[in-house]
C-alpha cells in the first residue's frame, strides 16, 4: 500500500503561520541570528585587521580599543541585521518595533535617562553611611579636569550605542517576536534570562551577577509594557549605566569606567556585588523595585496627559 505523501499545505505550515501568512515566530528569530553572525563576522574582520596591525607596529595593549570595537561592531550589526529581518521576515517596518517617531518620544528618552538617578544615588549614600564604600578622591585630582570629562564623554557616548542595540534586540526584536508566538509571560522571563547569559562573559561575573541581569530585564522588560516602545527602557537602559559607572564611579556589569569619583567598595559582595558592580548585590533589588515605582508613576501620567485632551473634547 503506498501512503498518501504530507499535503503541501500541512509542510507549509511547519514554517508559515496561517493567520498572519508569514514565517513563524521561531524561524524568524533563527534567521535573525543567522543574519546577527553573518554582520557580526564581517564588522569584526573590517575593524580587527587595522587594529591588528596598529598592535603590531605598536605592541601597545590595546584592550580599551578591543572594548571599544566590540561596541563598535555591534552597533551596525544589530543594528543592520534587525531592519532586515524586521522587512524581511517580520513582513513589519522596523519603527513598528517601538521606535516610531511621535510627539512624545524624547520625554521617554529624558524621564528613562533620569530615573536611575536616585536608585544609584540612594545606593552610594546607603554603603556609604554603613562604611562598605570608602571615598578617596575626585576623578579629576589623578587625571586632570580634561582627560576625565573627555573620558566620562566618551563612555556616555559608548553608553548610548549599548542602550538602543541592546534594548532593540531584547526588548524589541526578541522579545515581541517571543509575544507573538508564545505566551507573553514566558516571552518577558526568557528574554530577561537571554540578557542576563548574555553577560557571563563579562570580568568577574557570576551567577548572582547573572541573576542581578535576569531581573534587570524584568525592569525592562516593564518599562516596554507599559509604554509599548523602546524608547523609555532605552533612556532607561542609557542612564543606568552612564550612573551606575561615569558618575557614581562603580564598575558597570564588571566593567570598570573613567569617573567622576574615585572610592573602594568593601562591604558584603553579597549586598553589594562586589567587582562586577551593584548589579550583583542584593541592594540592585529594592533599587528597581523603587525605579518600577517611578516607571508606573510617569506611564500612568503620561497615559493621562495623552488621553486629557480627548477628553477634553468630550467635554
Amino acid at each position: 500500500m503506498i501512503e498518501n505523501p504530507v499535503p503541501s499545505g500541512a509542510f507549509s505550515r511547519l514554517f508559515i503561520s496561517p493567520d498572519e501568512k508569514r514565517l513563524r515566530a521561531g524561524w524568524r528569530l533563527l534567521g535573525h541570528s543567522a543574519l546577527l553572525l553573518l554582520f557580526g563576522v564581517v564588522f569584526s574582520v573590517v575593524l580587527a585587521i587595522p587594529l591588528a596591525v596598529f598592535k603590531f607596529v605598536s605592541g601597545q595593549n590595546l584592550t580599551n580599543a578591543i572594548l571599544a570595537l566590540s561596541t563598535i561592531v555591534s552597533l551596525p550589526a544589530i543594528t543592520l541585521a534587525t531592519w532586515i529581518a524586521r522587512r524581511g521576515l517580520d513582513r513589519r517596518s522596523f519603527r513598528s518595533l517601538g521606535l516610531e517617531l511621535g510627539a512624545g518620544w524624547p520625554r521617554d528618552l529624558l524621564v528613562g535617562f533620569a530615573i536611575p538617578i536616585p536608585l544609584f544615588g540612594l545606593i552610594y549614600l546607603f554603603e556609604l553611611g554603613m562604611g562598605w564604600l570608602e571615598f578617596q578622591s575626585w576623578g579629576w585630582a589623578e587625571r586632570g579636569v580634561l582627560a576625565t570629562a573627555v573620558g566620562v564623554l566618551l563612555m556616555l557616548l559608548a553608553f548610548v550605542a549599548v542602550g538602543f542595540y541592546e534594548e532593540l534586540l531584547f526588548r524589541g526584536y526578541y522579545l515581541q517576536n517571543l509575544k507573538d508566538g508564545i505566551n507573553p509571560t514566558i516571552a518577558v522571563l526568557a528574554t530577561s534570562a537571554a540578557f542576563g547569559l548574555a553577560h557571563l562573559g563579562n570580568l568577574n561575573a557570576s551567577l548572582t551577577s547573572t541573576l542581578g541581569i535576569f531581573a534587570a530585564g524584568l525592569f525592562l522588560a516593564f518599562a516596554w509594557l507599559r509604554t509599548q516602545a523602546l524608547w523609555l527602557p532605552i533612556g532607561i537602559h542609557i542612564g543606568w549605566n552612564f550612573l551606575q559607572g561615569p558618575v557614581f564611579g562603580f564598575e558597570v556589569s564588571g566593567i570598570p569606567t573613567p569617573s567622576l569619583v574615585r572610592h573602594v567598595v568593601n562591604g558584603p559582595e553579597l549586598i553589594t556585588g562586589g567587582a562586577f558592580g551593584p548589579e550583583a548585590g542584593l541592594l540592585v533589588l529594592p533599587a528597581m523595585a523603587l525605579g518600577a515605582g517611578l516607571i508606573w508613576w510617569y506611564t500612568r501620567h503620561r497615559v493621562m496627559s495623552v488621553v486629557s485632551p480627548s477628553a477634553a473634547e468630550e467635554g
